[in-house]
């Protein structure tokens, strides 16, 4: 079975090299304040709710009985 193999050297210029090597230097911006996230209301108690309202909604779908004699 033959397979080609491609050297993972890359070979480049020395002033290209140079250039992606130097450092930059930069300033970081301390004062700038990024708006926050607001934070999720979700939480318990409308989970308890749904949870709620799927039971009422099941009870309402189901199949009415029929009312027959004193025994309902």
């Amino acid at each position: 079975m033959k397979s080609d193999l491609v050297h993972s050297i890359v070979q480049m210029e020395a002033n290209i090299l140079k250039q992606l090597v130097t450092e930059v230097k930069e300033t970081v911006a301390t004062e700038v304040e990024l708006p926050r996230a607001r934070k999720s209301s979700f939480g318990v108690t409308n989970l308890w709710a749904i949870r709620r309202k799927s039971r009422y909604a099941a009870t309402a779908r189901r199949k009415p009985r029929i009312i027959t004699g004193f025994g309902y």
